[in-house]
Order: structure tokens, then C-alpha cells, then sequence
């Protein structure tokens, strides 16, 4: 709308500019932005070259990744089957055998004594400018990222660095820094059941020796060196009750480590515990046995010369049986230790990088572009309404020079 067409309206007109005011169509809005197609075109194209020469100035930055692979939870170690197979554990080892530790492993690989050992191993300070180990640890999450796919179980290792084979190593040391960590707080479930049996171990074989002992006394002192095998079956079969009782005993102490005295496994355990105690109290006793049974005849019809070799003889067979017992169990520990050690499994070495990742220089220019031509053409359209406006209404002009007046501090 030009001044002459302004003088010409109607006093209602005027009146409802002077309300609304000054007001452009579409037409003279695009009028406007093609009389600075030069300026806009011109300011755009400098900032794109500008934009482009800038990016390809800027330090390159490689991206190493490594893949780890955490324990995997799908397979069911040996001692666990053997301890199943005892009939009273294998509920409590097969719920904890089921989870991925996968965000466990990812806050360890997160944690300060991997982070710490990183940083002395690689100079750390130094490369990323930290004054002290608190403002590196805020720096390096920049520069190193861990992840994990719930979906997959996979851990992803990513190193940003301006030096391909810095990326690649730092990535890479990764796994081998949790190793060390894993080892010293010793999470493996084998290996806290290796040390429990090897306790258990050493604990029988100095009970056997005692039994050995024992056993040697009574022989000497009563000259009682066979019985008949009426005395041997009624040995053997107390001595396979108490043996039982013993592993029974063995198995509450492990469930009693993670479990309490409510859990149904607990409570089957102690039933199991009340029934054979009371079995072998029977026939130990003088007046149990099943009539017209020479196997299960107790020990108080026996000879008398011949009952205290009939107990020493009886424990000796026990400690024999959990001496078995206690080395199966070890064993099975010691193997699963060395199968399912505590350690990441690499997927993917990181390898160091050809490309670099970033700065992308396309996307620079183009955001830059794209910017130049918005800010140009904003004020290509601002400097020619604000000629428009004042042309309009020369008493709006006059308010504003008044207004920049009154807000400079120099006058």
C-alpha cells in the first residue's frame, strides 16, 4: 500500500489503520524479499563457502567401537547339575542361573576403579585437559560411550579421539580393565561355591583322620578286628543315613546364604533333616529294628566288645561317604570357576577407524546455509517494512525515535 493511496481512503479507513495498524499482503511481502534477491543470494552463497572452508579447518575426530559379550545365562554349569542332582538345590541354583547381567557389567565398565585404571594406563588428564580426576570423570563421558542392547545382551565400547589407533586401544582396553576388576571381588557364583566346598573339604579330611585314629584305638583296645556281615550291613546302612544327614546339613548352610528360614526349600530341608535324624536315632537305639530283620537290628543287641568298634567303624564309613561327596562337589566347583570365569567375551575388536566420524562438514554447510538464508531474508523483509511503516505513519516513526532516545545511555 502506497502513501498516495493512503491519503485517498476514507476517514473510517484511516480510522481502522490507525486501530490495527500498518498491514502488507502476501504480494508485497514477496515483492519485497525478490527486490534483495541479490543481497539474500549473495550472503547465502558466502556463508555456505564460509561454512564448508571452516569445516574442513576443524580437527577430525575417529570413532573405535568395540562389542563385548556378557557371561551368557543360558547355559547351566556342572556344579549346579551336581547340587540339582542331590535333589534339594536345584530350585535355588536354577533361579539364579536365568538372569543377563548385561547392565551390570555396563555400570561396571562405568565404575571409578575401571574409569581410574583407564585414565593412569592412557594419560587421560593430559589428553582431555582435566585439572583433576573429578573434572575428568564429567569429561569423559564425551569421549567414551557404553551401551547395551537389551534386546541382543551385547555391550558396545565407543571412543572418540582425534587419533584412530588412541580410539582403538582405549576402546579395546575396555574389556581386559573389567577382567581385573571382576577377579579381585571374585561375583562368579563358582567361585564362592569353590570356596565354600573347599572349607567343607578340608573340614572332612581331618574328621576322616580322626576317624582312622579312633578306629585303630578300638581295634587295639578290644581285639576286634571283623565282625559278620549282620554287624557290617547294620555299619553300612547307619552309616549311609548319616552321611545323608551330613550333605542334607551342607545343602541348608548354602540355601541359608540367600534365602530364609520361610523359604519352601529351607523348610523341605529341615522336614528331610528331622527324618533321617530320627531314622538313624532308631536304629541306634536299643529297642528299635523291625522284628525278623538281622539287617536292621540296632546297635544295642550287639556284643558288647563289639559296639564301640561298631561306632568307630560307622563314622569312619561316614566320613568316607562325605569325604566322596565333598570332592565331587569341589571339583565340579573348580570346573565351573575355569568355564564360566567372570569375564567379557570380545564380539568385535575395535579396529582403528578410516573415516572419520566427525565433524560433518555437509551438515554444517548445510545448517549454515540454511541459516544465512532465513537470517538474510528476515532482514531483507524488516528493513523494507520499517522504511514501509514510517512512510505509513510518520507520527509511529517519531514514537520510536523517542523510545530508542530514551534508552540510550549516552545523549
Amino acid at each position: 500500500m502506497k502513501s498516495d493511496d493512503v491519503q485517498r481512503l476514507p476517514a473510517e479507513a484511516l480510522e481502522d489503520y490507525e486501530d490495527e495498524g500498518p498491514s502488507i499482503g502476501l504480494t508485497e511481502a514477496l515483492t519485497w524479499v525478490g527486490e534483495g534477491k541479490r543481497l539474500i543470494a549473495g550472503v547465502t552463497v558466502l556463508a555456505a563457502v564460509g561454512a564448508v572452508l571452516i569445516g574442513l579447518q576443524l580437527p577430525k575426530t575417529y570413532t573405535a567401537r568395540a562389542t563385548l559379550l556378557a557371561p551368557g545365562s543360558q547355559q547351566q554349569s556342572g556344579s549346579a547339575s551336581a547340587l540339582a542332582a542331590l535333589g534339594s538345590l536345584g530350585g535355588l541354583v536354577g533361579g539364579s542361573a536365568g538372569k543377563t547381567p548385561d547392565e551390570l557389567y555396563v555400570a561396571l565398565l562405568k565404575s571409578d576403579s575401571v574409569q581410574r585404571a583407564l585414565a593412569e594406563r592412557f594419560d587421560l588428564k593430559t589428553r582431555y585437559a582435566a585439572s583433576n580426576y573429578e573434572a575428568l570423570r564429567k569429561t569423559m563421558p564425551a569421549y567414551i560411550r557404553v551401551a547395551s542392547d537389551k534386546k541382543s545382551g551385547l555391550i558396545t565400547v565407543e571412543v572418540d579421539d582425534k587419533e584412530p589407533q588412541f580410539a582403538a586401544e582405549l576402546a579395546n582396553a575396555h574389556a581386559g580393565e573389567i577382567t581385573k576388576v571382576l577377579g579381585r571381588l571374585a561375583v562368579s557364583e563358582a567361585q564362592l561355591r569353590r570356596v565354600f566346598f573347599e572349607g567343607q573339604l578340608k573340614e572332612t579330611k581331618e574328621h576322616l583322620i580322626k576317624a582312622e585314629q579312633d578306629l585303630r584305638g578300638v581295634q587295639e583296645k578290644s581285639g576286634v578286628i571283623v565282625l559278620d556281615k549282620q554287624a557290617e550291613a547294620l555299619i553300612a546302612g547307619a552309616a549311609q543315613v548319616r552321611a545323608l544327614i551330613a550333605e542334607r546339613e551342607v545343602q541348608l548352610k548354602v540355601l541359608r546364604t540367600s534365602a530364609t528360614e520361610q523359604n519352601p526349600s529351607v523348610m523341605r530341608m529341615n522336614s528331610e533333616l528331622r527324618a533321617l535324624r530320627s531314622e538313624l536315632a532308631r536304629m541306634e537305639s536299643a529297642q528299635g529294628g523291625n522284628a525278623g530283620s538281622a539287617v536292621d537290628m540296632p546297635v544295642g543287641k550287639l556284643p558288647e566288645a563289639a559296639i564301640d568298634y561298631v561306632r568307630a567303624r560307622r563314622e569312619l564309613k561316614l566320613q568316607e561317604t562325605l569325604l566322596e561327596t565333598m570332592i565331587r562337589q569341589y571339583e565340579a566347583a573348580k570346573l565351573d570357576e575355569a568355564k564360566e570365569g567372570p569375564n567379557l567375551q570380545k564380539v568385535d575388536v575395535a579396529l582403528p577407524p578410516d573415516y572419520k566420524s566427525k565433524p560433518s562438514v555437509a551438515i554444517i554447510a548445510l545448517a549454515t546455509t540454511v541459516f544465512a538464508l532465513l537470517a538474510t531474508t528476515a532482514f531483507v523483509f524488516m528493513r523494507r517494512y520499517r522504511a514501509w511503516s514510517r512512510a505509513l505513519s510518520p507520527q509511529l516513526d517519531a514514537e520510536r525515535a523517542e523510545l530508542a532516545k530514551a534508552w540510550r545511555w549516552r545523549t
